[in-house]
Order: C-alpha cells, then structure tokens, then sequence
C-alpha cells in the first residue's frame, strides 16, 4: 500500500484526506517497515495529487459509496488512461486491455511529468468539468 505523507514540525503525516483513509488502516502499537523514497519534485508531486483528489471531490459530489480510497485509485487511472498515458496489451482471447501508466516520479522525469499533468488537466476539463460554474472554474485556477 502506498500512501503519501508530508513532513510537519518534524512529524510525517498523511498528505490527503485518501491517504489519511489508508494510513488508518494501520493500527496502533505495532511495527511496520516503511521505506521512504523522495520524489524529483515533491511539490509538483502534490500539486498534481491535490488536483486529483479536486477532480475526484468534483466527480464524486455527494455519492457516498464513492468515498474509499479503492475508488479513488480507479478514478485516477481512468482519467490518466483519458489524457493518453497509458498501455495497451492483448490478450490472449485477441481482447485489448489498456492499463494506466504510473504517475511516479520514479517511472518518468520532470519534463514527462510536466507533460502529463498538463494532460491531466485537459482530459479533467474535458471529461469532468465541461460546462462548470464560475465558482469551480476559479478553484481549477488555483491548480494552474
């Protein structure tokens, strides 16, 4: 399981309301190893995860069944697989399968990450926003 953390006074704490929700899961008193990896840019890396959980907030509105992580996770493959980052494999049976690329920085450098945050917000004005209020179009600002 992966969760997000951001160092506070010298205490790491979840970095979103989904990884809060993992982090949980976790229960008092006992071990776990962690590793920790840092990111190129962990700024930029929050930034497009805050983005993400605004577009998923957007999407989801009040559908409470909506609010575990799993289908965050969907949420967030579904609108990269959208912005064109993805795989494509055939299987056996001749069926296509498109899988989502990771948003790791470990799997892309700065440039691509760039290139597909860029993307992220297209297929989320696309797909999700189109035709919004003006009170939402200025939170979105706030991503740019």
């Amino acid at each position: 399981m992966k969760i997000n953390f951001l160092k506070n006074s010298g205490v790491l704490v979840p970095a979103s309301d989904i990884d809060e929700q993992r982090f949980k899961r976790f229960k008092s008193g006992h071990v776990y190893a962690v590793e920790i990896k840092l990111s190129r840019n962990s700024d930029f890396h929050g930034k497009m995860f805050a983005f993400l959980g605004f577009c998923y907030e957007h999407w989801a509105g009040d559908m409470e069944f909506l609010s575990d992580a799993g289908q965050f996770d969907y949420f967030r493959k579904e609108l990269t697989i959208l912005a064109g980052f993805s795989d494509e494999y055939y299987s056996l049976d001749g069926s296509v399968r498109v899988e989502a690329k990771s948003l790791s920085y470990a799997s892309m450098n700065q440039e691509q990450a760039e290139e597909c945050y860029s993307a992220m917000i297209n297929a989320a004005m696309a797909h999700i926003f189109l035709g919004c209020g003006v009170e939402v179009e200025q939170r979105l600002i706030s991503f740019f």
